[in-house]
């Protein structure tokens, strides 16, 4: 069965347009993904600057031997828990919350256009 559905041919422009560069932003949910390449879907609420307020953004943060770097910087730079840290324990739960700086940029691999995460930075430096 067809069915017709007026403007969906033409462009949406009430998409959200996300900031590229820094942003001050709070961990809003994680989850774990468990397969051959295990992550941290982390969804990141943004909260300065204020055009942007609310908005989220979405990365993977992968806990191969290649990638922890990356998931320690976050970890450190968010302030998460010392004592779980030293136990080398993430718990979702102590993630959600915390505040700190992420650098969005927006790439092109294949003719597919993601967000990535760059770096993470204190929000002290804000």
């Amino acid at each position: 069965m067809r069915r017709t559905v007026e403007g969906l041919r033409a462009p949406s422009h009430s998409l959200p347009s996300y900031p590229e560069g820094r942003v001050l932003a709070s961990v809003h949910r994680v989850i774990y993904i468990h397969g051959a390449k295990p992550y941290f879907a982390i969804t990141f609420k943004v909260i300065e600057p204020l055009s942007y307020a609310g908005r989220q953004v979405t990365s993977r943060l992968y806990c191969t031997n290649r990638a922890l770097w990356k998931l320690q910087w976050f970890l450190r730079d968010f302030n998460y828990d010392n004592e779980l840290l030293s136990a080398e324990q993430i718990d979702d739960k102590a993630l959600i919350g915390l505040k700190g700086v992420i650098q969005i940029a927006r790439e092109s691999i294949a003719g597919r256009a993601f967000m990535n995460i760059k770096a993470f930075g204190p929000s002290d430096t804000w």
